[in-house]
């Protein structure tokens, strides 16, 4: 068993078990703070700003974490990221008068560096474990890495609302903290010395991408997920909560199995969406919020709540499939594209700019929706998604995969 650990197929079992472990703890604590701090009386745009140190945090650490990876080995990023997240989780066990704005915030920040070295690490070593003339099996090996990530991210959104119910906040934080301490040890003693490691020196300003085609990914992915999170973040929950009047245990219920359902396609992609075909799957998910708000602004004032809630289910499980194939072959395309030399600093650039999408997209998603409702959000998300095909208009043609 041990040396089977030691093979590649075995670090890359242990690298994915690590993201797994880590996106339960991060999707439920994204959906405890959401639900428990609006439940407290905090608006759309307080509670969005608290995850504000979070988003900008992930930029930071995915351009200095990549360089820190070619120059540690990525063993170390991951590690380093775990532990982050084990101690941004203690930050929450205070108790509840001490739970500011800016302690939360604080939590977040870490949390949001422990989230993208893990991410950014394990994106990285697959490409390590993977020859060049193996594009097929490098896309399905990011595809799977990728879609259940996501698939646990949405069982940890259920675990939050589920554990805010019958737990409350700082219990449900408590047992995230004990079981993330276990995997953390065990990573340090699986997890192969220097993974990663750059053969040369980097130097400080090697952060900076030199490839055409990681700048034109990366400005692809910022508008990509800022489409994504303008609506999906903050917008989507509070309006279940406030308009259609859902409970906790529904909102988290429905985002957990939309994202479930998201990891599996995304999952699945390589075996019918070809790379080469990525601005066509592109124009569909831009059309697909648009049309989800053209129908919300044409309901009639009698138009019921369960009516409007059917309405959104479908439009974002339509959102869900496209969104994640257009994931999917991003993900494909930024490590196959990526030096193999010191591979973490080209993929932690482009998850820089997935952090700076996400972090647009979750300011704009708590102003907009306070200030103008769900539609507008939806008309925003479209405009990204455009862009972001635009973007990739541009790039070299891809391998046949």
């Amino acid at each position: 068993m041990f040396s089977f650990l030691k093979s590649n197929l075995g670090q890359y079992a242990v690298i994915t078990g690590n993201y797994w472990a880590f996106t339960l703890t991060d999707g439920a604590l994204r959906m405890l703070v959401v639900l428990y701090f609006y439940q407290l009386g905090y608006s759309g745009l307080e509670v969005a700003l608290l995850f504000v140190f979070y988003e900008f945090f992930g930029i930071v650490t995915n351009l200095f974490g990549g360089w820190l990876g070619a120059k540690w080995g990525l063993n170390r990023t991951m590690n380093i990221g775990l532990a982050l997240q084990v101690l941004a989780l203690s930050m929450l066990l205070v108790p509840t008068a001490w739970l500011s704005v800016i302690w939360v915030m604080a939590a977040q920040a870490l949390s949001g560096i422990a989230k993208d070295l893990n991410k950014m690490s394990a994106k990285s070593t697959i490409k390590t474990l993977v020859r060049d003339t193996e594009q097929s099996k490098l896309y399905k090996w990011v595809a799977i890495l990728t879609g259940s990530k996501n698939t646990l991210k949405g069982v940890g959104f259920f675990l939050g609302g589920l554990m805010l119910t019958l737990v409350g906040f700082q219990g449900a934080i408590l047992i995230m903290a004990i079981s993330l301490t276990a995997v953390w040890v065990s990573s340090l003693l699986l997890l192969k010395a220097d993974t990663g490691k750059a053969s040369f020196k980097p130097k400080f300003s090697d952060i900076w991408s030199k490839s055409r085609a990681i700048n034109m990914l990366s400005a692809a992915r910022l508008f990509l997920f800022g489409a994504r999170d303008i609506w999906f973040v903050i917008a989507l929950p509070l309006f279940l909560a406030s308009q259609l009047a859902w409970s906790h245990w529904q909102v988290s219920a429905f985002l957990a199995f939309w994202v479930i359902a998201y990891g599996f396609v995304q999952a699945l992609a390589p075996r019918f969406a070809q790379a080469k075909h990525l601005s066509f799957w592109g124009i569909l998910l831009a059309l697909t919020p648009a049309a989800i708000g053209f129908y919300l602004a044409n309901q009639q004032a009698e138009t019921t709540s369960q009516v409007l809630g059917y309405a959104l289910i479908l439009g974002l499980g339509l959102f869900g499939l496209l969104f994640a194939v257009n994931s999917s072959i991003h993900s494909y395309l930024i490590v196959s594209s990526a030096r193999a030399d010191g591979v973490s600093l080209d993929v932690g650039f482009y998850y820089m700019a997935n952090a700076a999408g996400r972090l647009l997209g979750t300011v704009l998603s708590g102003w907009i929706y306070q200030t103008a409702g769900l539609v507008p959000c939806l008309i925003v998300s479209s405009l990204f998604l455009l862009l972001a095909t635009a973007i990739v208009g541009g790039l070299p043609k891809t391998a046949d995969v």
